[in-house]
């Protein structure tokens, strides 16, 4: 266990020639580079990884609680049925990550790139996606509670018979979003767009947003 400190790139290189899982307590990793590093079932709790480079790291089944890493790069890893509870991820890059059956809980992962992340199965709770880009994410069938994608690019996402419970879309990228069968009446939909009101076609949503989607498109019933 590494608890404290700095620990080295040849620091944790030593340990996993060791054999046995690893575990992160409350490490200073800022900018370090670990890319394509196996630090698979490693458990990360209240480290920092500001601008730390995980680019292909195997870091399937990988525990994450409490950690701050601003900018800290994911691209290309494998974080397959990893969780990541109550951590500041804001600005990371996880472009073509794996992130199947991951969950991802009470965290904060604005303006995150999730550009062509594999996310079969990946599960968002109380989340703040704010500028996130998400394009072509599906969430078919999920339930999401309280995630914010203010302002986030969710282009051509897959919303269908999803359940929004305290979410907001306000002012998000919608072009080719489908949303047929998904029940919005728990997600703010505030600064639609004419072009944005096909997206929602086939969706259930309140008397209420029906009343303010209708002032958004400067309509007034007679």
């Amino acid at each position: 266990m590494f608890e404290g400190g700095q620990p080295s790139r040849d620091e944790i290189a030593e340990a996993i020639g060791r054999g046995a899982p690893l575990a992160f307590v409350g490490c200073d990793l800022d900018g370090i580079d670990l890319e394509g590093f196996d630090l698979r079932r490693a458990r990360f709790e209240r480290c920092t990884l500001h601008e730390a480079v995980l680019k292909h790291a195997l870091l399937e089944r990988t525990a994450w609680t409490g950690c701050r890493g601003r900018m800290v790069a994911f691209t290309g890893a494998d974080l397959s049925d990893a969780a990541i509870a109550t951590c500041d991820f804001n600005n990371a890059d996880f472009r073509g990550a794996v992130l199947t059956s991951a969950r991802i809980r009470g965290s904060k992962l604005t303006g995150a790139d999730l550009t062509k992340a594999a996310t079969i199965d990946l599960e968002i709770d109380e989340t703040l996606l704010i500028d996130a880009k998400l394009p072509g994410m599906a969430f078919k069938g999920h339930r999401l509670a309280r995630v914010d994608m203010t302002r986030a690019d969710i282009r051509k996402c897959d919303f269908r018979s999803t359940v929004f419970d305290e979410c907001s879309l306000r002012d998000a990228n919608l072009d080719g979003a489908r949303f047929a069968g998904a029940d919005l009446r728990g997600a703010d939909l505030g600064g639609l767009r004419v072009q944005d009101a096909a997206a929602y076609r086939g969706a259930t949503i309140s008397q209420e947003q029906a009343g303010q989607l209708m002032q958004e498109l400067g309509l007034r019933l007679g």
